[in-house]
C-alpha cells in the first residue's frame, strides 16, 4: 500500500520471491527441501511516476529486491535440461520393476555448461511430482537424494556424503565403511528413495585405489537400492570409461553430453529469454539480443559464463543507477577464466 509516495512496509512491498538467506547447501534434506519449496523468483517493476517519488528508504528496500532477484533471475530452459528431464524420467519409469541391473545417466561436458542446473532440476521436478501424487506421504517420503561426489574420496567418505544428506547421526569412529553403507541403505528403503542425484563425478579417479573402492562402493550403492542413479561430472567419459570399472560404468549408463552453444538460433533464444527477464528502468527490449554475437564471443557459448554476465550487469546498472545494460558495461565485467582464455585465444 502507497500513501503520499510511501510505503508503509518495504520489505513486504518489494518482494522477489527470494529469500536472503535460501543459501542453505542442497547437500542436507533440509537444504534440498527448501531448494525444492523455493518458488521460482519474480518481481515487477514500479510504474515511471510511482518510482520516482519513492522516499530514500523505500528505494533502498526497493533496489535490494531488485538485486535478490537478478542474483538467480530465471532457469533458461535449454535443450540440455530438455534432454535430461525427458531422459530421467524414461528411466525412472523403465526402472519402476526392475529387481536388477537398473540402468544409469551421466551428464558430462565442460564446466559452466548447466550439468549441475540440470542435475537439479530434474531432481525438483521429480520430487515435486511424487509429492502431488502421494501427498499423504509427503512428509516421511524422500523421493530424492542429492550428493556431490568427495574429493580424493574413499568408500567411507561416500557413505558419509548419503548419511550426512540424510541426517542420519554422527558416524561413530568404531563403524566400518559396510555399517554405514547399511544404515544408508536401510534408511533410503524405507523412505522410498527413487532418484539419486550424484554431482562432480570427475572427483572419482579410477587410477587410484581409493577410487576404485569408492567406483565398486557405488556400484554397491545401485545394486542394493530400488532407485535410478544419475551423475555428472566434468569430462566423464573421458576421466572414466577406461579399463574394467570404466567400461561397467559405461555399459550401465546412458550419456548426455553439455557443451558450449553455437551463435544459433538457440542461443539467441536463450538470450532473449534473459532480456525478457531483467527489471531495469532504462532498459530497452532486444538489447541484449542485438549483442548476441558479441555475448557469445565473451563467453565461448557457455551457458553458465552467460548467465553470470548478465546478471552481474543488471545489478551493476542498478548499483551505478544506469538502469540499463550497455556494451560498455558488459566490457567492464570479468567472467570465468576459462571463458577469458577462449576468447583471448580467438582473439
Amino acid at each position: 500500500m502507497v500513501v503520499a509516495g510511501h510505503i508503509n512496509d518495504p520489505a513486504d512491498e518489494f518482494d522477489s520471491g527470494l529469500e536472503t538467506d535460501r543459501r542453505e547447501p542442497t547437500m542436507t534434506l533440509a537444504g534440498w527441501r527448501r531448494f525444492v519449496d523455493t518458488p521460482a523468483a519474480h518481481f515487477d517493476l514500479l510504474p515511471e511516476q510511482r518510482w520516482a517519488k519513492l522516499s530514500e528508504q523505500d528505494k533502498d528496500a526497493y533496489d535490494e529486491a531488485r538485486l535478490n532477484y537478478h542474483s538467480e533471475m530465471i532457469i533458461v530452459a535449454t535443450s540440455t535440461l530438455r534432454d535430461v528431464a525427458r531422459q530421467g524420467r524414461l528411466l525412472t519409469l523403465l526402472n519402476r520393476r526392475e529387481i536388477s541391473a537398473r540402468r544409469g545417466l551421466i551428464v558430462s561436458g565442460p564446466q559452466t555448461t548447466g550439468k549441475t542446473t540440470a542435475l537439479k532440476q530434474l531432481g525438483r521436478a521429480h520430487e515435486l511430482m511424487v509429492r502431488q501424487r502421494y501427498p499423504e506421504r509427503s512428509g516421511d517420503r524422500i523421493p530424492v537424494v542429492y550428493v556431490t561426489t568427495p574429493p580424493k574420496g574413499s568408500p567411507r567418505k561416500l557413505a558419509m556424503e548419503f548419511a550426512r544428506f540424510l541426517g542420519l547421526p554422527p558416524v561413530k569412529r568404531g563403524y566400518n565403511t559396510t555399517d554405514i553403507a547399511d544404515a544408508v541403505c536401510q534408511v533410503m528403503i524405507a523412505a522410498r528413495v527413487d532418484l539419486v542425484l550424484v554431482d562432480e563425478l570427475h572427483n572419482l579417479n579410477l587410477a587410484t585405489s581409493a577410487g576404485e573402492d569408492m567406483s565398486d562402493h557405488l556400484k554397491y550403492f545401485t545394486e542394493h537400492l530400488p532407485a535410478t542413479f544419475v551423475y555428472a561430472g566434468i569430462d566423464i567419459e573421458r576421466r572414466l570409461f577406461t579399463g574394467v570399472r570404466g567400461k561397467q560404468i559405461a555399459g550401465r549408463c546412458v550419456l548426455i553430453n553439455t557443451g558450449p552453444f553455437p551463435c544459433d538460433a538457440e542461443w539467441k533464444a536463450l538470450i532473449a529469454t534473459l532480456d525478457d527477464a531483467l527489471r531495469l528502468h532504462r532498459h530497452e527490449p532486444g538489447t541484449l539480443t542485438r549483442h548476441a554475437r558479441y555475448l557469445h564471443r565473451r563467453t565461448g557459448g557457455m551457458i553458465g559464463s552467460l548467465s553470470h554476465l548478465v546478471r552481474a550487469a543488471a545489478q551493476l546498472a542498478i548499483l551505478e543507477g544506469e538502469e540499463a545494460i550497455t556494451r560498455k558495461l558488459l566490457d567492464s565485467i570479468p567472467v570465468d577464466h576459462a571463458a577469458e582464455s577462449a576468447r583471448n585465444g580467438a582473439a
